[in-house]
């Protein structure tokens, strides 16, 4: 079994250099102009809250919205994590960006031949044994790549030993099933842009539970559909019989008064 790596952010750790977005601009070839917002450009950036900085990017769901509602597969999740895009398969309806719980993809507008284009998790370099770009220019230790399990346990264990720095929670944890960027803060996280109203359960398991429930209103409809056409249709039946049987009552009460 492979074991789904993730990357824990320390918060409290991350000074603001601009390390992570610089690295990853460099690695995926990307234009190196600072970006502050989430861009075709840019598959990372640093927030700032009075002082406090957040990394923001794909969070590599555990159970992706993302690949549930795209129609011809261009979004996958691979065993190890990382949730990777087709750009040969995409026909450009934007689902993804419309499902993301995190409002992360970004539409190439201004391209001839627009992609979508998000955060990779460096998967190409998780397939050599290296860690993310990222992870690896970050000075100060704000960011941590590893085992996901590995990783949720430390974050616990520094919140434990230091009850007074941090929120007691882990962003990431269960959001939404479950992500694969995790997050500790001394700051709560509701005040550093974070949404923290968002399910524990995977969207496209909640998907799942409406669309199972279709098959049953059908059968369910169909039937009263059919009860309404065999009742509609046996009052027709019955109208007609008795029009008939008045016509025949009618003929034979003329009948006998013509005898008589």
């Amino acid at each position: 079994m492979i074991a789904k790596k993730a990357m824990l952010i320390d918060i409290t750790l991350c000074v603001g250099c601009n390390a992570c977005q610089v690295a990853c601009k460099e690695e995926n070839g990307l234009s190196d102009k600072e970006e502050q917002i989430l861009s075709p450009t840019a598959y990372t950036v640093l927030h700032e809250f009075n002082g406090t900085y957040v990394r923001r990017m794909c969070q590599h769901c555990v159970d992706p919205t993302c690949v549930s509602v795209c129609p011809v597969g261009a979004f996958t999740k691979t065993a190890a994590g990382p949730v990777l895009y087709d750009e040969n398969k995409c026909i450009g309806c934007r689902y993804c960006m419309q499902a993301c719980p995190f409002q992360v993809p970004r539409y190439e507008w201004d391209n001839n031949y627009p992609r979508v284009q998000k955060c990779k998790f460096c998967a190409s370099r998780l397939e050599k044994g290296l860690q993310p770009a990222c992870a690896e220019a970050c000075p100060t230790g704000a960011t941590k790549f590893g085992d996901r399990d590995d990783l949720i346990r430390e974050a616990h264990e520094r919140i434990k030993a230091e009850p007074e720095k941090y929120v007691n929670k882990v962003y990431g944890l269960e959001e939404v099933g479950g992500t694969s960027i995790l997050y500790i803060s001394s700051v709560p996280f509701e005040e550093l842009g974070f949404k923290t109203n968002l399910s524990k359960i995977p969207l496209p398991a909640l998907t799942w539970n409406a669309l199972s429930k279709i098959p049953t209103v059908v059968a369910v409809g169909g039937v009263f559909l059919y009860g309404v056409w065999w009742i509609t249709n046996r009052r027709t039946e019955v109208q007609q019989l008795e029009a008939k049987l008045r016509e025949m009552d009618d003929r034979s009460n003329g009948h006998e008064t013509s005898n008589s």
